[in-house]
């Protein structure tokens, strides 16, 4: 058995390179996670990814996702425990496959970059029921998509950038970190900055879809706009992916 997993950059059919359209043609099956109703737009931006670029009509199955602890006491416990329900999940599906099955899994963004596939596939593996080889496919990651629709280099000349998550994000401001791309903040962390000294932020969401938002300009008379766009966003899909870069400005900037 062989494992493609493919990044598909923010999920318009546009944002996919030519290596990972070659490896969708590779595959025989893709297995994609049912995340349930709430996030049909998903659903169907990976549905026209397939329409587009794949021949004929794919076979995909559905997995069910997990459901998963969102408040733990344990982060690092509860994450670990969802990979592993995954991984089972997979691994049910993948042993009712014929062993020379071509499988793909469609990753949004990057693999490589804040996602769990390359972990839970490792996982399965690690079970020792299946014999099977995986590669990844780099796709186009949110954090260049922000970049890129707002003109802006992410990196100061001869400086560092950290890449964090809202979780992490205070820790890392107080660690001194000053130049800071978050992802993966639904609570909107950086309201804790708002009066803490001069940041400007570079925010967007959705970004490459019809429905992208992007904001820019100093936080602490962003964030109420940031705010107002992300719930519009909330309401109408159900869903909103967000990434902003952080940075503190000069005296004076």
């Amino acid at each position: 058995m062989k494992i493609h997993l493919v990044g598909v950059g923010g999920g318009h059919p546009d944002q996919i390179t030519v290596q990972a359209v070659a490896m969708l043609h590779e595959v025989d099956v893709f297995l994609v996670a049912d995340k349930g109703g709430d996030v049909g737009d998903l659903a169907e931006a990976r549905a026209e990814i397939l329409r587009r670029h794949v021949l004929g009509e794919p076979r995909v199955i559905q997995v069910a996702d997990p459901e998963r602890d969102r408040r733990p006491a344990d982060y690092g416990a509860a994450v670990l425990d969802w990979h592993e329900a995954r991984a089972r999940a997979y691994e049910e599906v993948l042993l009712g496959l014929a062993p020379d099955t071509t499988v793909g899994f469609l990753v949004w963004g990057d693999p490589a970059l804040y996602d769990s596939t390359i972990r839970v596939v490792e996982r399965v593996r690690d079970f020792g029921n299946l014999d099977f080889d995986f590669d990844v496919t780099p796709g186009i990651s949110s954090v260049s998509m922000l970049a890129a629709a707002h003109r802006i280099v992410l990196n100061r000349i001869g400086g560092p950038i950290v890449i964090t998550t809202g979780r992490a994000l205070l820790k890392d401001v107080e660690a001194g970190a000053d130049n800071i791309v978050v992802m993966l903040d639904g609570n909107v962390t950086c309201r804790e900055l708002v009066g803490t000294g001069r940041w400007g932020i570079h925010w967007g969401a959705n970004l490459g879809t019809g429905d992208e938002q992007l904001v820019s300009g100093p936080l602490d008379e962003c964030i109420e706009e940031i705010e107002r766009a992300r719930a519009a966003l909330k309401t109408k899909h159900g869903w909103v992916m967000d990434t902003y870069l952080l940075r503190r400005l000069a005296a004076g900037g």
